[in-house]
């Protein structure tokens, strides 16, 4: 049989239910899709392939998961670190924003991001910004797979003027989006703190019509939290809860203070947890406590949150803070395993996303959505497991080939889709512009 892409491999972990690692395996590729899972040399008689990829020292796993970016705030990377994020946001991020943000600066920051998040072996991103047709496009034209955040906010931005002006934006561009394969959309109120009543009940209606994700902002800060309890007697999970919009289709991000109740409540609605480890640490944020969460059946995924307060797009690093963190807040060293940290940074984020179906592990039927990692390193040498590896060894410089839907974006670390002598030109008058601000 003629197929388009065999890539042969040291080992091939699926990351599915089961853990199982296979060694000397092909995974075959066709028309975008993997058809097929097999023991190398019977590959080599089966099929008759276009492309052969011999890769003898590397692991195939699924394409990271960012479930959690501000891919356009890549331009703002180290411009305002050390400081809690109430004054991050307030004095330096909202009044460089209002001065700078266009379509411009979300085109260049969101190369950016897909620039590094390709390097560095993630395959999908799911945005939550500014000018989110232009974050679509540049995915679009990259050949990156992304779920774009319809963003909502009660205040006027150079985006919209106000809540129902950003709905119908919304819904707009997901009637623009709907048919793109590589683009699914989700509603993004920003946080409990900038979205009222009103507009939120109208994003449950919208979702559930349309059955889109909604991702938000939640429990980030104790200040929010208190803040809300004063405003209202109710904690923001216990608000949302409320207005009927936590379910199985909604995702919040943070989540770093929570009591035993709020753990209960996620889990009895079936609303999934993003896990921003590293960005939380970096803004003194809190801990998000994933043992306990996973133990009580939440599905947890990762993301980096914006590089403006991570600050890098890192996934391999958030698989092993994640990993890390949950051993120390739980006082626990058998928490977070290596393999539960691969699966919140794959199939994990695609469950959240709705996506599962699609990508997320190396089955049979999904999208061909891939990375190769060389682990013939002396940083991941001698090798004993290479789940354990690619989690706490391993660095996202040896991720060397990556492909969505079956197309290469890197080869041999070189992007396929993006000249980067001109990003960095750009990147460079950037840095000029805001650095006077």
């Amino acid at each position: 049989m003629k197929v388009d892409l065999l890539i042969q491999a040291r080992w091939i972990i699926p990351v599915e239910e089961v853990s199982v690692t296979h060694e000397n395996y092909a995974l075959v590729i066709n028309n975008g899709k993997i058809i097929d899972l097999l023991p190398i040399k019977q590959s080599e008689q089966k099929y008759q392939a276009n492309t052969i990829e011999k890769m003898p020292n590397h692991a195939l796993i699924p394409g990271l998961i960012n479930s959690h970016t501000h891919a356009s705030m890549s331009l703002m990377r180290g411009i305002a670190d050390d400081l809690p994020l109430m004054d991050w946001l307030q004095n330096h991020i909202w009044p460089l924003e209002k001065k700078w943000m266009s379509e411009a600066f979300v085109r260049d920051g969101t190369d950016l991001a897909i620039a590094e998040m390709i390097r560095g072996g993630t395959t999908c991103f799911n945005d939550m910004y500014f000018f989110p047709d232009i974050t679509a496009h540049q995915a679009i034209k990259h050949g990156m797979r992304a779920s774009i955040g319809l963003i909502v906010i009660d205040f006027p931005t150079i985006w919209a003027e106000n809540s129902e002006s950003y709905i119908e934006k919304g819904l707009a561009l997901h009637d623009q989006l709907r048919h793109e394969p590589l683009i699914t959309t989700t509603f993004a109120p920003h946080a409990p703190y900038t979205v009222s009543d009103e507009p939120l009940t109208k994003i449950r209606t919208f979702a559930n019509e349309l059955e889109l994700q909604v991702h938000m902002h939640l429990h980030e800060t104790e200040h929010e939290v208190l803040e809300q309890q004063q405003k209202t007697n109710q904690t923001p999970i216990q608000r949302l809860y409320d207005l009927d919009l936590l379910n199985p289709s909604f995702m919040a991000v943070h989540m770093t203070q929570l009591s035993d109740k709020d753990i209960e409540l996620i889990a009895q609605t079936g609303a999934h947890i993003i896990h921003c480890p590293e960005s939380n640490l970096k803004l003194a944020s809190g801990f998000c406590p994933v043992a306990k969460c996973i133990d009580a059946g939440i599905n947890v995924a990762l993301g980096t949150d914006g590089a403006a307060s991570n600050n890098d797009l890192d996934m391999f690093g958030e698989m092993r803070t994640a990993a890390l963190l949950a051993k120390g807040v739980s006082k626990d060293a058998s928490a977070v395993p290596a393999i539960s940290a691969l699966k919140m940074a794959t199939i994990n984020g695609a469950k959240a996303l709705g996506i599962e179906d699609n990508t997320g592990s190396l089955s049979i039927g999904k999208a061909a959505d891939v990375i190769a990692i060389d682990l013939d390193q002396l940083e991941t040498q001698p090798l004993y497991d290479p789940i354990s590896h690619i989690v706490y060894a391993a660095n996202r410089q040896q991720v060397s080939d990556v492909w969505v839907a079956g197309k290469q974006l890197l080869k041999q670390r070189k992007l396929t889709t993006i000249n980067t002598d001109d990003l960095k030109i750009k990147i460079a008058e950037w840095q000029k512009r805001l650095a006077k601000a």
